[in-house]
Parts: structure tokens; sequence; C-alpha cells
């Protein structure tokens, strides 16, 4: 399998090493791969594509030629031939050996990512678009130098990414940071050594509790807060114009992310966009 070059990123051909049930919700595939010491991340919240092959394939269907216009000839391809693509967020990068884990969310079982991950076995094979230069535009948590708060939201499909933005805060970072996930199970331990206080809640009926609690939130004394929201972009905009026109922070220093939309597939949602 060909893996071309699209500075600062490229294709990764990558195995499963293996898996682990982290809650009722979650699970957690390690890859490795031959080629993934050029696999270069600040981590954080850093954004990754992967392609995932159809029940019955061995290796997820792409073009030959991943160039330049490997997204076109990738839409061209035959539906239900075509690899799934599906956007993830980089939970672990290590070294000796090289490997790297992705969390998933078990949304549906009739969803193709929910259910790839769910039979994941040691050995399958899936390809991954990542980047190759450390710093790079897919990672989108970014305080500015003078931030003296850093408010955090998420849903069950931000979890990985809050985890690692909080592993790696320094200490003396104050942090506010408000989960959801839909089963107590779900709840993950953070290492962090950042001043955080993480509030999780739990509800498998889409209830905004954790939207509320932002809203009704009684906030460190800040002059220059930072905040980073990212799950369901319903909830996502919400929050924004709730922290930019009733909290008054800086819209340049609210950075926010819609991981899903309520009643659409990724497919359609990158149509909607």
């Amino acid at each position: 399998m060909t893996t071309a070059v699209a500075t600062p990123f490229r294709f990764f051909s990558l195995r499963v090493a293996r898996t682990r049930r982290l809650g009722p919700s979650l699970v957690r595939v390690t890859f490795t791969g031959s080629d993934l010491h050029a696999f270069q991340s600040h981590g954080r919240d850093q954004s990754l594509s992967l392609f995932l092959p159809h029940p019955g394939q061995t290796e997820p269907v792409v073009p030959v030629d991943l160039g330049d216009g490997w997204w076109q000839a990738w839409r061209e391809l035959p539906d239900g031939v075509r690899a799934v693509m599906r956007s993830y967020t980089l939970r672990a990068l290590r070294r000796d050996p090289d490997e790297v884990d992705i969390d998933f969310v078990l949304h549906s079982p009739s969803g193709p990512a929910s259910r790839w991950a769910a039979g994941a076995t040691t050995g399958d094979r899936v390809l991954l678009l990542g980047p190759a230069i450390a710093d790079n535009r897919a990672i989108r948590f970014r305080p500015p130098q003078d931030t003296d708060l850093v408010l955090i939201w998420g849903d069950e499909t931000a979890v990985p990414a809050v985890s690692a933005i909080l592993e790696s805060l320094p200490a003396g970072t104050t942090v506010r940071a408000w989960l959801t996930v839909p089963y107590a199970g779900d709840i993950q331990g953070v290492a962090t050594e950042a001043d955080a206080h993480i509030a999780w809640f739990v509800g498998d009926d889409g209830s905004p509790m954790a939207v509320d609690a932002v809203r009704t939130a009684q906030l460190p004394p800040a002059q220059r807060p930072y905040a980073w929201i990212a799950g369901e972009s319903g909830q996502v905009k919400d929050l924004r114009r709730h922290l930019v026109a009733e909290r008054g922070i800086d819209r340049r220093r609210v950075t926010f992310v819609g991981y899903w939309r309520r009643g659409l597939t990724e497919e359609q949602l990158r149509v909607a966009e």
C-alpha cells in the first residue's frame, strides 16, 4: 500500500496491536505500524482521519494513488466498497515500540465505526491520515500565553481529547472542566498537574446537564480566560454563545469544535458543512 505525504500530514498503514474496554460506551484500540516512527504530534486534541474496512474486507479500500488527488479519487469509489472514513482524536503516542491509542465511542451497533471498533482484533488493518509534523493545524487547543483560566466542556466524543489536554497542562494552570458520558462506568481517571476541577455528568438520554452547569457555574476570578468546547454541534454552539455573549469572553479566546450533530452521520455532516 502506498504511503504518500500530504505535508504536514501523511498516510500510515497500521494494524491493531490490542484492544481494551474502558467502559460501557468506550473502547481503546492500540495500533502499531512499521512507519509510525514518522508520526509526530504534540498531542492535546490532535485530530486524525481513520479509514476502516467494511465487513468482509480484510483492509480498507482506498485509491491506489494516495497523492494530492486522493480525496476525489476516494469519493469516486463505489458506496459499500470505499473505506469508511471517520475523524478521531489521538489519545496517546508512545515510542519503543511505536504505538498510538485511539478511543472509540460505541454510539450505535449499526454504525460502521462503532461496529468495527467493537469487533476489532489483533492484526486488523486500517489506514490513518495523521501528522508528520508535531505542531500542526489539526491541534486546536491553543490557549494564549497570558491565559489565567482554562474552561473545558465536552461530551463523550470529546473525553479522549479532554483527557489528553488535561494531561498536557503544567502545574499552576487553573482549569474548570465539565464532561458528559452516557454511563457512570464511562467516567475516566485523568492525571494532571494542573489545578483542575473536573465535573462529570451521567445521562444516556442526551440531557444537557453539563451545559446548564456551565451556565450557572461560579467561575474563579480571571482577566484572560480561554475556553475549549467540543462535542455535539448544537450544544457547542449554545455554549459558545453563552461564553461570548453572557460571560463576555473574547470570541478569539474560545475554541469550539462540533465533533458530531444529532441525527446526522459523519457523511451527512460533511455535506451539510
